[in-house]
């Protein structure tokens, strides 16, 4: 008898978290579709999400644990007997060397919700604090400009703006749903201001595009608020009773006039004069959110603080239409930090970067390459990795290699074997996001979502893997519960709901109406209206002046980029990593036939007027060379206004052609740390 259901599920094929419908015959997925009722998505789906089953029936999934032999081939080995040895190396290494000599590494391609936590927990439960992710080249540093700001991550409420400002970042590409959104407040009149040096998907659909030299943002927000205190566009009562630091800015942004912004960012006064014309009709209904290109500059922090400013002078913070500031479910936390900070081990990178570790508790990775490698302040010699692949996806490929071939132990957790599989000791097989239970949380839309076990493959799930870890090295009084859905129940107690009342919606358990405006009720109520020291939207953070981190002060100061800093002549073109491919999601999904055959290799995109200097054609054979590394890929030949002169763009994820290779990893903001993947200075031959 055919075994047939269909499931209303979550996606996990990257972060946007849409509804689906998967259907299952037999143990197996056989079709995947949006679901219609899903509050997020509303039942569109991209080609990642349908291509899913491609993906998990694929026929190089791994299903046993891998080994690797004295001859550097994978043999198969039964999981007991590799668990049993990983611990037992794990220890040797701990008892030789010091209790931070291992770490864990999390990656996206598994999950970035529950796995990141268990990932943490299980690192402090034995003794290390290392622990490391995908997140300090992603995500971690606009969470620190805005938590700076806000003292949360703000969530744009997009169907309600009457003004919505994209600064480089690319919605119908990279968060669908949010296209959606937009789109909903579009249709009841918003303005769509796009900021982006790339004529983007976003861009072709923006009532007001403003294209600007890479890095310089932050001197157009200046210019932008500057206007907007000249003009008195401003939200006095706001301002008054809920920022500190107002003076200090208004000093400041004074410098930023039509003539000196111009000068800087190629963007004219009359544009800044278009954008607060809007800003005038629009607040305090006004969004102005910050993407993964600005987060890529030396400058990254204090621009994305620069940007989300606007939204305060506007007195658009947690309006209806403005950015919320949202609160969660209430679950839970998984993490361990109070009980065992272990910060007298010192965490890789908290001493550089304070506030990086302080407030995220991150460890940095491109300094754990060079710990790896110098063995300074001391030796890092086994690595637990969960579904990550940064000898694609990291600064400085090259260095990356390096590294982790001089690892003692390297474990590899996913579901195929990466290129950073191939260095493994260990390649432990993972399940997939339909062979596991999770919680899900969406505050924005107070909405909770759960995932089921819908195929059993008699894969390891995370939580069994970091279990079975500390069971094997004694620390499993921390992991205390059977299995996944037993942590859930534990996770969901406080809330007062469980599991199963998840269950009656998959679509999207609503645990709550949006309330705006949360800040005046905390006030009247004599509790701190923002989670900041001061209790206040920060405008000013003595928080960053007490760090005394060299070149920055309390204001978001503007501060050229780096490329703009050391000019050189040798290597004359300015590249942009990054930039996403829908079908793709940063290293993943080349592997599933029907995308790869449309999109098979990367390219360097280029304006017409440097390439007919270089002498390339369209699809030309070309050599791109930086300072730390070269590579061969092709020549993509754009529209004069689709990208600036001088400045050329790789995606990245594709191991032939690997742009991180040529990426730095030693030029870096110095608040989060983050490389400068979006200004690396390269040269360009045309290969005959």
């Amino acid at each position: 008898m055919t075994n047939k259901k269909v499931v209303k599920t979550t996606c996990r094929m990257c972060g946007t978290l849409c509804g689906i419908d998967a259907h299952i015959e037999n143990n197996k997925v056989v079709h995947i579709e949006g679901n219609k009722d899903n509050i997020l998505n509303k039942g569109r789906l991209c080609i990642k999400g349908s291509s899913a089953v491609t993906w998990l029936n694929h026929p190089d999934r791994i299903y046993k644990p891998l080994k690797k032999n004295d001859q550097g081939e994978f043999e198969e080995i039964e999981l007991e007997q590799a668990m049993d040895e990983i611990a037992e190396k794990l220890m040797e290494l701990q008892k030789k060397y010091a209790p931070n000599a291992i770490g864990v590494w999390k990656g996206e391609g598994i999950d970035f919700a529950q796995q990141e936590e268990l990932a943490r927990r299980w690192i402090h439960s034995v003794g290390s604090p290392n622990y490391f992710s995908n997140d300090t080249q992603c995500f971690a540093s606009r969470y620190l400009s805005f938590n700076l700001v806000y003292g949360c991550w703000p969530q744009a409420d997009y169907e309600n703006s009457k003004m919505i400002i994209n600064w480089g970042t690319n919605a119908p590409v990279s968060h669908s749903y949010w296209m959606q959104q937009i789109n909903e407040g579009r249709e009841k009149g918003a303005t769509l201001v796009v900021i982006d040096t790339r004529y983007t998907d976003i861009a072709r659909q923006a009532d007001i595009y403003i294209q600007i030299k890479p890095g310089t943002d932050a001197a157009l927000a200046w210019g932008i608020m500057r206007e907007m205190i000249r003009r008195d566009e401003i939200d006095h009562e706001f301002i008054d009773n809920f920022t500190v630091g107002f003076e200090q800015l208004k000093a400041y942004a004074e410098q930023f006039t039509f003539e000196k912004v111009y000068e800087i960012t190629g963007v004219q006064g009359k544009d800044i004069t278009r954008i607060v014309d809007a800003i005038a009709k629009a607040r305090p209904s006004v969004s102005s959110w910050a993407g993964t290109g600005l987060e890529h500059q030396t400058n990254g922090v204090n621009s994305i603080r620069a940007v989300t400013m606007i939204d305060a002078l506007s007195g658009s913070v947690d309006r209806k239409g403005g950015m919320k500031t949202p609160k969660g479910l209430g679950m839970r936390g998984l993490t361990i930090y109070d009980e065992k900070p272990l910060l007298e081990l010192k965490p890789v990178g908290a001493d550089r970067y304070p506030v990086l570790y302080e407030r995220r508790q991150e460890c940095h990775t491109l300094m754990l390459m060079d710990q790896i490698i110098s063995e300074k302040p001391y030796p890092i010699k086994g690595l637990v990795m969960t579904a990550a692949n940064p000898v694609l996806t990291n600064a400085n490929s090259n260095k990356v290699e390096e590294a982790l071939s001089k690892l003692d132990l390297l474990v590899v957790k996913d579901l195929f074997i990466t290129e950073t599989g191939k260095m493994a000791d260990y390649i432990l097989p993972a399940a997939s996001y339909l062979e596991r239970e999770e919680i899900f949380s969406n505050s924005a839309k107070q909405a909770a979502f759960i995932t089921g076990k819908y195929i059993d493959n008699g894969l390891q799930t995370e939580y069994e893997l970091f279990k079975g870890l500390a069971d094997r090295m004694g620390s499993g009084e921390y992991f205390q519960w059977k299995n996944d859905h037993e942590v859930n129940e534990w996770l969901l107690e406080p809330t007062g709901y469980t599991v199963a009342d998840l269950k009656t919606n998959p679509s999207g358990f609503i645990f709550g109406e949006y309330e705006y405006e949360k800040h005046r009720v905390k006030a009247s109520n004599g509790e701190k209206p923002f989670n900041t020291p001061s209790g206040k939207v920060e405008l000013f953070s003595q928080y960053l002046v007490e760090k005394g981190i060299k070149g920055l002060d309390g204001i978001p100061e503007y501060h050229d980029p780096s490329y703009m800093e050391t000019k050189n002549t040798e290597y004359p073109f300015l590249l942009i990593t990054g930039a996403r491919v829908q079908k793709y999601f940063h290293g993943r999904y080349r592997n599933i036939p029907q995308l790869y055959k449309s999109d098979p290799h990367g390219y360097l995109e280029m304006h017409p007027e440097d390439a007919k200097e270089l002498g390339v054609n369209n699809n030309d054979r070309i050599k791109i060379s930086s300072r730390v590394g070269s590579l061969e890929t092709y020549a993509r030949v754009m529209h004069e206004k689709e990208i600036m002169r001088g400045v050329v763009q790789h995606t990245h994820g594709y191991a032939k052609e690997n742009i991180n290779r040529l990426t730095y990893d030693d030029v870096t903001d110095p608040i989060s740390g983050f490389p400068a993947l979006k200004s690396v200075q390269i040269k360009i031959e045309k290969i005959d």
